[in-house]
């Protein structure tokens, strides 16, 4: 996989070089009976405390629409190329503000229904308020997609087990756990995770958690594909 560029903040950062690759028309949105959709670039909005980011922040990209029925049922339709490079990150997050030392829990649920074709990854995204870690937990991953930086183990820690790798994309630390079987659905405990980055491996400090994202690192989608979070909580503090 090519290296990751920056995320988070500095994607909403990066000024579309192709503004027309990213925006499309109501057209190319398929027919959801949502509360909200976009086709924007950077489309957001809140709903029952998530915030939902179409998010294509990638070169090279497509078109792509976000829809949803609340912070936690949404989806997005992706028409991205078969090239290489991360195009988009559609996502609903979840704002946490708190050290981890100050967590008493930490925990999501997911399920999804996710494409046969295509590369990409489900995901959550996890920042500190200063952007200087960044940790990923994918949960199924299809196609030619892959990790940031070396690997670095197995673990089993919340609920799952991960096979571990730790990189650095030049901007910040990347810490990634993948799933080593795929799953559509099932519940996270992310605060063990966060402790043994911390306690355990001493990778970071005890850093402010600024918020948890989750959904879909989309590399290719050609033709046209549907990723679909049915139902997700995040929660926690």
């Amino acid at each position: 996989m090519a290296p990751k560029t920056l995320r988070g903040t500095v994607r909403a950062l990066i000024a579309p070089a192709l503004v027309l690759a990213a925006t499309v028309g109501p057209a190319s949105a398929p027919a959801h009976a949502a509360v909200w959709n976009s086709c924007d670039q950077w489309g957001n909005t809140t709903l029952d405390g998530y915030i939902l980011y179409n998010n294509i922040w990638g070169s090279g990209a497509g078109s792509q629409c976000v829809w949803a029925n609340s912070g936690t049922n949404w989806g997005v339709w992706a028409d991205h190329p078969d090239t290489g490079g991360i195009k988009s990150y559609p996502n609903s997050k979840k704002v946490i503000n708190k050290p981890i030392s100050s967590l008493s829990s930490l925990t999501s649920t997911y399920r999804v229904t996710v494409p046969s074709a295509g590369a990409y990854n489900t995901s959550y995204d996890i920042w500190d308020t200063d952007h200087d870690y960044e940790i990923m937990l994918w949960v199924n991953h299809h196609g030619a997609v892959g990790p940031l930086g070396t690997a670095q183990g197995t673990v089993s820690l919340g609920g799952h087990t991960w096979n571990v790798y730790k990189g650095n994309n030049g901007a910040n630390e990347v810490f990634s756990f993948l799933r080593t079987s795929d799953s559509t659905s099932g519940t996270v405990n992310i605060l063990p995770v966060l402790k043994w980055i911390k306690d355990t491996k001493g990778w970071m400090g005890d850093e402010t958690i600024g918020d948890v994202q989750f959904g879909y690192e989309i590399t290719s989608s050609a033709g046209g594909l549907d990723f679909r979070t049915d139902s997700l909580t995040v929660s926690g503090g």
